[in-house]
């Protein structure tokens, strides 16, 4: 659906974007995270035809960017983080304004308004002058005219910025719905946010694509953490003797006690054999558990390098 090779972008010297390729397909929901100049809005824009690349190229459903721009955005719903409202129009007249904007005509131009402004719960605020919304229904708003023309790409930068937790709720519920007949990209600072919606995330690193990975393989890695109060190399020889563990390392210690991280394929099934291995060797057992990393350690893990240097 979405194929974006060599992607990068150049402010004079500012490497903004660097050789970032991925593929999304049809109906994924797909997380764009990354820590504040990452590049995460650059890609944005450049993947909605608002801004060219420096290098690289894009296709979508089989279409050139470069060539064929304004056929590929027609496909495209697009949220920015700061979206343009116009304060002193409705948010019905705004709302048939994009939708000339969009093309539809007259006919298709009321059923479409309706459909948005239900799918966003806006219908309390229809009349409303936009400049006297808060700023959950602004973005409620701007959400509205991104999926006015049923595209069958919607990106979406902070879409549940200023909304409160109902409103989330339908949100996520929303961008569920919106997945049976389009693909979506949602860049947020909240990660709760990617994990409850998103089937994979692309993690941006210095303006480079630091991880692609699908959600449903983090979170469970080929290692057991065992608590003991013994010294590595006390425990070492004795576990590695175990048929399967691959590998021991010291976590971290709190006092007495020290977390040891053992490598193994299948932390669940070689859970009994080290524990019966403790017991045999008179040893007390704190704790015995696989290993389990959620999004938000995962995104400290690969960012905290660009961290460092940022700070150095």
């Amino acid at each position: 659906m979405i194929e974006a090779c060599a992607l990068s972008r150049h402010y004079d010297a500012l490497k903004a974007v660097q050789n970032v390729s991925f593929e999304i397909g049809q109906g994924e929901i797909v997380g764009l995270l990354g820590h504040n100049g990452a590049g995460k809005t650059t890609i944005m824009k450049m993947l909605t035809g608002y801004l060219e690349p420096s290098a690289g190229s894009i296709r979508v459903d089989g279409l050139e960017m470069a060539e064929q721009r304004r056929a590929i955005q027609r496909q495209i719903g697009y949220l920015p983080e700061n979206c343009p409202l116009y304060p002193d129009m409705t948010v019905l007249d705004y709302l048939d304004y994009q939708a000339s904007l969009h093309g539809l005509d007259p006919q298709r131009r009321v059923s479409a308004i309706r459909r948005a402004v239900e799918r966003t719960e806006l219908g309390a605020k229809a009349t409303a002058i936009i400049g006297t919304l808060s700023r959950g229904y602004r973005q409620r708003v701007g959400v509205a005219q991104a999926i006015l023309h049923e595209p069958t790409i919607l990106i979406l930068d902070e879409p549940t910025n200023g909304l409160d937790p109902s409103q989330i709720q339908h949100m996520r519920c929303l961008i569920r719905e919106l997945s049976a007949g389009a693909t979506l990209i949602i860049s947020t600072h909240v990660l709760k946010e990617v994990e409850a919606v998103c089937g994979r995330v692309l993690i941006l690193r210095g303006g480079c694509l630091a991880l692609d990975s699908r959600l449903d393989a983090i979170g469970h890695q080929p290692r057991l953490i065992v608590t003991l109060d013994r010294a590595l190399t006390e425990v070492a020889p004795v576990l590695s003797s175990i048929t399967g563990i691959t590998g021991v390392s010291l976590l971290d210690q709190d006092g007495d006690l020290r977390r040891f991280a053992l490598d193994t394929t299948d932390p669940r099934a070689l859970a009994p054999n080290v524990a019966q291995s403790m017991i045999q060797k008179g040893w007390s057992l704190y704790a015995l558990e696989p290993e389990r990393q959620d999004l938000e350690a995962l995104f400290s893990a690969v960012t905290l390098e660009q961290m460092e240097a940022t700070h150095v």
